[in-house]
């Protein structure tokens, strides 16, 4: 399916003509032909026309893919955090959420613990796929919120964006990182190497950004994120220093545990606090975006403990260079050769 998409974006924008999509297609399919889709309504894909992003037949074919995410994540979620929940209790719903998460096996704590500087590249080259543009699809919310709850999402994403110093956005401040690893920053340049399972944790966020209706569960995803960010980028940041990583290159992981000791307060009582004052509706759907970013995030620690606790790699396969995955230097170019603009 996504072969066929691929195939279609390369063309002139138009009638896609018989849809590329599958009755069952397995989770790889689906959610890199997400991933193309979405990438459209950000910085694009090279060779790719712009006009691509509202074209009608493409995006009935966008709307039948995330119709079918979304029916995976509301089955996968506990009950009472399904969408339309009582907006009153969303706070501490999301609470009691992160509280039965805990529980589960500690990505942070394996690599702090046992993790080799390769895994670690590893681990940067999946989440690369959202850092490059973290910020962005939350910021889809400021419209659409009011009161309390735009003010407090604004605090957050004006430090998200560096305050406005150039170079200083967490999005400049990974890519950082990814050089000190040897590792290419250009967005999209490691897309044919990560699973399904981690395109999934980037698709969750955009298809929650991009549409109105998911507001609510939108500004649950990003309360999730601030209100559980501290202890494991502290544990990163502890990692990479064990591995010798020098400290421009650790930068990221400070910044978000100095940050985020702030940012937790605001996101429960600004950001979700406003969201009930002024959002019933929309705060009924809070516990809904944390609990998917939950179960997304379990799904992606499974998968990258399961493979390193049997030597394997969590990655797809070997960059066209012939190197092993994440080790130093720049990978092949991103699906079926497309790739985001550099700027």
């Amino acid at each position: 399916m996504s072969e066929r998409l691929c195939q279609r974006l390369r063309g002139r924008p138009g009638a896609i003509g018989s849809p590329p999509t599958a009755d069952d297609p397995s989770d790889e399919d689906l959610q890199l032909a997400l991933h193309l889709c979405f990438g459209l309504h950000y910085d694009g894909f090279q060779g790719v026309d712009d006009a691509w992003e509202w074209e009608p037949s493409l995006a009935q074919v966008r709307c039948s893919l995330e119709r079918r995410f979304l029916a995976d994540l509301i089955a996968a979620v506990p009950h009472e955090a399904r969408p339309g929940t009582s907006g009153r209790s969303a706070l501490a719903q999301v609470r009691q959420l992160l509280g039965a998460a805990g529980a589960g096996p500690s990505l942070s704590r394996f690599v702090l613990d046992h993790g080799t500087l390769d895994q670690f590249r590893e681990f940067v080259i999946h989440r690369s796929v959202y850092q490059r543009k973290e910020a962005d699809p939350h910021t889809w919310a400021i419209p659409r919120l009011r009161g309390r709850a735009k003010s407090a999402i604004v605090t957050l994403q004006s430090d998200e964006y560096g305050n406005g110093e150039i170079g200083r956005s967490h999005a400049d401040l990974f890519a950082t990182t990814m050089r000190a690893l040897d590792l290419d920053p250009t967005p999209g340049a490691y897309i044919d190497q990560v699973p399904g399972v981690t395109l999934a944790t980037d698709n969750l966020v955009t298809m929650l950004g991009r549409s109105r209706r998911w507001r609510g569960a939108l500004v649950g995803h990003l309360a999730v994120f601030e209100m559980t960010s501290v202890l494991p980028m502290s544990r990163y940041a502890a990692a990479l220093r064990r591995m010798g990583v020098d400290e421009e290159g650790v930068e990221f992981y400070d910044v978000h545990v100095e940050a985020d000791v702030v940012h937790a307060q605001i996101a429960a009582d600004g950001l979700i606090g406003g969201l009930i004052e002024t959002d019933l509706d929309g705060a009924g759907d809070v516990p809904f975006g944390a609990a998917a970013l939950l179960e997304a995030e379990s799904k992606f620690s499974r998968h990258l403990l399961r493979a390193w606790a049997t030597g394997d790699s969590s990655l797809r396969r070997p960059d066209r260079s012939g190197r092993a995955p994440g080790a130093p230097g720049p990978a092949g170019p991103a699906p079926h050769g497309f790739r985001r603009d550099a700027a």
